[in-house]
């Protein structure tokens, strides 16, 4: 069984609010963004001046101008996590990181936020687009003889730093966010891994990209119609294995991408309003940390007994699920 000691997330001060993006003259308003993804305001890395001057017209730019590094990011998030879970970095013996845009092939953005949490472990990247929070639980889970007593898992995403900010259908989407999880298979800790799963279908790989040197890319209309088909039949499988009496009491959290996309699920497969946790309405689209983001900013609140389905999709393509029970 797999453990979840502790949650953390972090956000950049900068926001980027509807009317920044209105003011860059690229063809959009607040009424337009609403009405197709549901967002009224992201955080960014980037300073708005650069944006507002630039427009990100070069990604190595945007690097240079980045207020924070993801390893800097990161590790704000693993050290909430490691409060809430009581323990300091040097009880973490394995660090791993992933998600969908790191700032360096090598080393491994584990590796950074470990030398920012001034620790001395095996640390190694495991990505999976924005499905790579579950794989990373999905793989620790299955590896129980052979993990430290605590592994920290870190979704660094400042994903602004690859939009290219004068194609409005990108630069509505996007807002930078960090997350982190404190795991262990040998001490029972406040939420347990019930089921996880991961899944691909590979000839969809190139219908979100990001190229090396390039921008983040995706062909939209096929991509949400196969996340909503994807996440329904997952969520109603958590549903099944939560049983016909607790069906109803599920937590759904789901990949923040797109509001109209969410609600499509929940109105499939009729979650409560109560029970659909989000904030991709305030956030944006946070890429691989969106969801564990979401459960993190309510950790103080999640009642004994909740039991939390986290379903995620993203390039690959791939999905992944984790069910909770707290």
């Amino acid at each position: 069984m797999l453990y979840l000691h502790g949650l953390g997330h972090f956000h950049p001060e900068n926001v980027l609010d509807n009317a920044f993006l209105e003011s860059l003259d690229i063809g959009t308003n607040d009424e337009w963004i609403v009405s197709r993804v549901g967002i009224h305001s992201r955080r960014t890395v980037l300073p708005l001046d650069y944006i507002r001057d630039t427009k990100n017209r070069e990604t190595r730019l945007a690097d240079e101008a980045a207020v924070y590094s993801n390893g800097q990011t990161g590790a704000r998030a693993a050290r909430m996590a490691l409060e809430r879970a009581g323990l300091e970095p040097g009880d973490i013996g394995m660090v791993i990181a992933g998600g969908s845009s790191p700032q360096t092939l090598i080393p491994a953005e584990a590796s950074v936020v470990a030398r920012e949490l001034d620790i001395d472990v095996p640390a190694f990247d495991m990505h999976a687009a924005c499905s790579t929070f579950g794989l990373q639980l999905h793989v620790l889970a299955s590896q129980a003889t052979s993990l430290p007593d605590y592994v920290l898992c870190v979704v660094p995403e400042n994903s602004t730093r690859v939009v290219d900010f004068s194609d409005r259908s990108a630069a509505i989407l996007f807002g930078d966010a960090s997350a982190a999880g404190v795991v262990s298979t040998k001490h029972p800790g406040r939420a347990a891994v019930t089921y996880s799963c991961f899944g691909g279908a590979p000839a969809g790989c190139m219908d979100v990209a990001i190229p090396r040197t390039g921008y983040f890319c995706q062909n939209g209309s096929r991509v949400q119609k196969f996340a909503i088909k994807r996440m329904t039949a997952l969520l109603k499988e958590c549903q099944d294995r939560a049983g016909r009496d607790r069906a109803a009491e599920l937590v759904y959290v789901g990949h923040q991408a797109n509001f109209t996309m969410l609600q499509s699920v929940v109105k499939r497969c009729q979650v409560g309003a109560d029970r659909h946790w989000y904030n991709i309405d305030q956030y944006g689209n946070q890429a691989a940390a969106g969801a564990p983001v979401v459960l993190s900013q309510r950790w103080k609140d999640i009642a004994d007994g909740e039991q939390v389905a986290m379903i995620v999709v993203g390039s690959g393509l791939s999905w992944s699920t984790l069910l909770l029970q707290f």
